[in-house]
């Protein structure tokens, strides 16, 4: 049994600070911490080109839920993509700003943003802007699609594992390389 303790200060019982003794749980992915992940100035080869001036960096690869978290850098301004989200996306921008044209509000450094199953949107980077990059989180997968709604391609984690596992292959890391990410 694990002791319990009480604080004047937090009355609710409070977990003794000892790990957990029991046997683990079958099945159990292991964690994956990457460090440093803010250091935009990072080892280059790190980021899977994604199209021309456009790049991600994964953090995860959840093959087996059918979502993947990156960090998307963009160094050009204009139209990124027009796209309609089969799952929900949370957005943080930590350099730079974006935004729909089809929404008022605007992604700012600092901020963060819900973006709901089915939303079709257009992303802009604006003039002035020399450097974008936003930690998505994406479940589902981004349907392009052109002006009307109609489906152009999809990107998905499998596409992001294969971009990735080929990049690494070519910059000298391996394909291999990618497998950390997947979960």
């Amino acid at each position: 049994m694990s002791t319990i303790g009480v604080s004047k200060e937090d009355p609710r019982p409070q977990p003794s600070a000892v790990a957990y003794q029991g046997e683990p749980l079958p099945n159990v992915a292991e964690d994956l911490v990457i460090p440093d992940v803010l250091n935009l100035d990072c080892d280059e080869r790190l980021w899977v080109p994604q199209a021309k001036d456009v790049w991600f960096r994964p953090l995860v690869l959840g093959v087996s839920q059918g979502y993947f978290v990156n960090l998307l850098r963009v160094r050009k301004s204009g139209i990124l993509s027009r796209h309609r989200h089969s799952g929900p996306v949370q957005a943080t921008t930590l350099k730079g700003r974006w935004h729909y044209l089809e929404h008022s509000w605007w992604a700012t450094e600092g901020s963060h943003a819900f973006e709901p199953p089915g939303d079709i949107h257009t992303l802009e980077v604006p003039e002035g802007v020399e450097e974008m990059v936003t930690l998505f989180h994406v479940t589902g997968a981004y349907i392009y699609v052109d002006v009307d709604g109609k489906p152009e391609g999809v990107e998905d984690v499998f596409s992001k594992l294969k971009l990735a596992r080929a990049h690494y292959e070519k910059v000298g890391l391996g394909a291999d390389f990618a497998t950390q990410f997947i979960r």
